[in-house]
């Protein structure tokens, strides 16, 4: 059974300028990846923005884990020193 992640999001334009957002808040997926990016546990995150509800930040792992799987850009891998 796949997670519908996109269930718990929404994107409107009186809405945080346009940014795709946690349903039922301003809070911007963006910003939870950054926050999740910079090191912070998903309890320090759910602290921070009280409105997100756990659910909702799954959504984010979710979104960012399908997202990864497309064709993104990737740096090539250094060769090792011999």
């Amino acid at each position: 059974m796949a997670f519908d992640y996109a269930a718990y999001f929404e994107q409107r334009k009186d809405l945080s300028g346009g940014a795709l957002v946690v349903k039922g808040t301003r809070v911007p997926v963006r910003t939870l990846l950054a926050t999740l990016a910079e090191g912070a546990t998903e309890a320090e995150v759910l602290a921070d923005f009280p409105t997100v509800p756990p659910m909702g930040l799954r959504a984010v792992i979710a979104f960012a884990a399908a997202s990864a799987g497309d064709d993104l850009p990737f740096p090539p891998v250094p060769a090792l020193a011999a």
